[in-house]
């Protein structure tokens, strides 16, 4: 609280880029701490965004503020800091907390930590001005309300490429600062089951497909998102980076998160909390600015498991709008009956060559305990060619027709006319360059060669999870972090990942586990049992006030 009170007073994109499975970490009984390690601080080109404006932001909530004192903070604190959801409804049932002193205390802490400060994370680019009076028409509502959905009055951020109409969607991108449109299919299913809308969350810019030699979790609007856990030691993970970073660091209770190839399940595990990655299609990528329509997907990023069940539920939904969303004929569905899972005759296979991490082995054996059977075995050695290019291929089309069909009225209808707003200015638009954007505008292929190329890569990442799992009769294959993104990506598999630990200086590490098509329910139930079973998640120390 002493920061508070001084207050008071005075973002793996491509096939599992980085590959750091050789990091040296070591058992909870070892981890001590070593005079010779040290770390070296990240060096970064730009820090602090120089495109928001602090007085805008704040102004709607200014006089609100004023009454959350420190001592009205300091309550609610008991009953929400680190609190699931379910715990957060039981304090509003029972009358000692409302959804507006929620949405007040979660607005306190990104006031407090999130720009401009020696703690500064620069996880939140933009916040609903509407949020304060949404969140007291709740409260009102509530009295009259029928078994609301669990993630009623629940304030909700959302990664900065999803459409809400109260906040312009940028995609980080200065050339979207202007992007006003309606809602996103999934926030209008938020909404729906009784959401706040509390905000946009920084993210790689264009989720992580657009300069290629800039740093994960950096984008010109938001300017560089900072990893709790280490600020300027640990990578963010990318691209749902300021998603990840602002439910880490209790600026937000949940966040909705995209991926394409590693996008959740990489800031998930980076900044210790739990992601889903969803089969291809359960989810609606209506309103989400595009890389890749074969690859996209949101999906929840949560402190809990039983949360990212919740917020999962609360989006679900066939949306007629989206082909694969069509296509999986998946209707709004109730997560969220994980609590009485058990591992008793669960398969899971564990990958050999990643048995040199020792957190992986542990988890291994916590998995043990829990009643699973585990098969270890050694991974093919497959390539997933043209990855790069299926994603160039794509987003060459795919972008246009989000500008056509859900973007608001910014003057731009393709890559190319992206490249020329920020070569105007390429200091503040593109301080690292565009060299991804070029390679889209560069390239091109038949339909006949698009094909092929599509069709190798599901092929490839099928084989290498589908085989495994046929020949040793699978439940389900054990990874780390966004290791094998690229292949659920491919292979349209889904994925979760849960806190493991964290290495002997202290960087997070995630236990990903990657499912069947459509085994959400199974994959949420498995992470509870391991979530129960070890509780590795920590709270990053500078932000636990």
């Amino acid at each position: 609280m002493k920061k508070l009170l001084l207050l008071f007073i005075a973002g793996s994109l491509l096939v599992s880029c980085k590959d750091d499975k050789k990091a040296d970490t070591v058992s909870e009984e070892q981890n001590v701490e070593n005079p010779r390690d040290t770390i070296k601080e990240m060096d970064f080109k730009v820090v602090d965004s120089k495109f928001i404006d602090n007085d805008s932001l704040w102004k709607p909530f200014e006089k609100d503020l004023d009454s959350m004192t420190a001592e009205v903070y300091e309550e609610v604190r008991g009953y929400v800091y680190e609190k699931s959801i379910p715990e957060i409804q039981e304090a509003v049932s029972a009358g000692k907390l409302t959804y507006e002193e929620l949405a007040l205390f979660y607005l306190t802490r990104i006031r407090e930590y999130d720009r401009n400060n020696d703690f500064s994370l620069n996880s939140v680019i933009s916040l609903n001005p509407n949020l304060l009076a949404e969140a007291r028409q709740k409260d009102e509502d509530l009295k009259n309300a029928k078994d609301p959905h669990a993630i009623y009055g629940i304030p909700v951020l959302l990664k900065d490429n999803i459409d809400t109409e109260a906040m312009a969607t940028t995609a980080g991108a200065a050339a979207l600062q202007n992007n006003q449109t309606q809602d996103a299919f999934i926030v209008q299913k938020l909404k729906e089951n009784g959401a706040l809308i509390l905000g946009k969350a920084n993210l790689s810019e264009w989720a992580y497909f657009f300069c290629g030699d800039c740093p994960s979790g950096y984008s010109a609007v938001g300017g560089q998102t900072l990893n709790p856990y280490g600020r300027k030691k640990f990578d963010t993970g990318g691209s749902s980076s300021g998603s990840g970073v602002a439910v880490a660091a209790n600026l937000a209770p949940v966040a909705v998160g995209s991926e394409t190839s590693g996008s959740i399940l990489s800031p998930s595990s980076q900044n210790s909390i739990v992601g889903l990655k969803p089969t291809i299609g359960l989810l609606s990528r209506g309103g989400i600015v595009p890389i890749s329509s074969t690859l996209d997907t949101p999906g929840p990023m949560t402190r809990t498991v039983i949360d990212n069940a919740i917020l999962l539920s609360a989006m679900s939904g066939i949306d007629p709008e989206d082909p694969a969303s069509e296509m999986a004929a998946k209707p709004a569905f109730d997560y969220t009956e994980i609590t009485q899972a058990d591992l008793s005759g669960k398969r899971f296979g564990a990958i050999i060559r990643l048995m040199e991490d020792s957190l992986y082995v542990r988890a291994i054996n916590d998995l043990k305990k829990a009643g699973a059977e585990i098969v270890e075995y050694e991974a093919e050695e497959i390539n997933l060619p043209n990855f790069v290019r299926l994603l160039n291929l794509d987003m060459k089309k795919d972008l246009p027709s989000y500008f056509e069909n859900y973007g608001g009225d910014v003057g731009l209808k393709n890559v190319q006319d992206v490249m020329e707003y920020n070569s105007e200015d390429t200091l503040k638009r593109a301080p690292y360059g565009q060299r991804l954007f070029q390679g889209i505008v560069d390239d091109s292929a038949s339909e006949e060669d698009f094909a092929a190329i599509k069709d190798t890569l599901k092929t490839n990442g099928t084989r290498f999870l589908e085989k495994p799992m046929r020949e040793h009769n699978l439940d389900g294959i054990l990874s780390i972090n966004n290791y094998h993104a690229g292949f659920a990506a491919v292979a349209k598999y889904p994925a979760i990942t849960i806190p493991m630990g964290y290495t002997k200086v202290g960087a997070p590490k995630g236990l990903t586990i990657i499912g069947k098509p459509f085994s959400e329910q199974d994959l949420l139930k498995w992470a509870y049992v391991y979530e129960q079973e070890t509780k590795r998640r920590k709270t990053p120390q500078d932000y636990d006030e």
